[in-house]
């Protein structure tokens, strides 16, 4: 009876179909979010409304989740493109990222209408669930860089600023939050405070292309 030797698989090998996988997992789930988010687009028309007036806001929604989800995603991207490779918190991070990015469909529905046809308070629930978004976006990307130095390439000038970035778009999605709740002065706190990170962001940017 012949005998097959057996190969060990080496390590590197292993982190690559972690990586591998971890990547086709998010690439499918924020493709299906795309195109659930076009599904989701079920105008009901008034009487005397014209066929723009019906089509204007589940349109204009629509085209907002396509690109916001797809900023999301180009920003995932460019974390994964930067790690040698991916452990459990990176993996769980991911998950509840992506765990949200399917949920849009769903948000993108209940910003135009209940199951009742009365509108609700979508800016509220659409700003929450995309702050939700970027702050897991947040997580993952802070975790990466700093705490397990899975991004030893990019320079710690360039990891801030984009932790930065990303933390700008949270606050930003948050004031458009406590606005939607007439919180006015609170909101223009935050846009201050997301506007100030957003300059901090592009200073330390500005940084790291001169040590390139």
């Amino acid at each position: 009876m012949d005998s097959q030797p057996i190969h060990q698989v080496k390590e590197h090998h292993v982190h690559q179909r972690h990586f591998d996988r971890l990547v086709m997992l998010s690439d499918g789930v924020f493709a299906i979010a795309m195109t659930l988010s076009a599904v989701e687009l079920k105008p009901t028309a008034s009487a005397g409304e014209s066929l723009i007036q019906i089509w204007a806001l589940p349109l204009g929604v629509y085209f907002l989740s396509f690109f916001l989800v797809g900023g999301v995603w180009a920003r995932h991207r460019r974390t994964l493109a930067h790690l040698h490779r991916v452990d459990g918190p990176v993996t769980i991070a991911t998950l509840l990222l992506l765990s949200l990015v399917a949920l849009l469909p769903v948000f993108v529905r209940q910003t135009l209408t209940d199951e009742n046809g009365a509108h609700v308070n979508g800016m509220l629930i659409y700003a929450v669930s995309l702050m939700a978004i970027y702050l897991s976006l947040c997580i993952g990307w802070g975790y990466a860089a700093f705490i397990g130095r899975l991004a030893p390439g990019v320079p710690k000038a360039r990891a801030w600023s984009w932790l930065l970035e990303d933390s700008f778009v949270v606050i930003i999605f948050g004031a458009l939050a406590v606005y939607s709740l007439h919180m006015n002065v609170l909101a223009v706190a935050l846009t201050l405070i997301g506007i100030t990170l957003r300059a901090m962001s592009i200073r330390l940017e500005k940084a790291a292309k001169k040590l390139d």
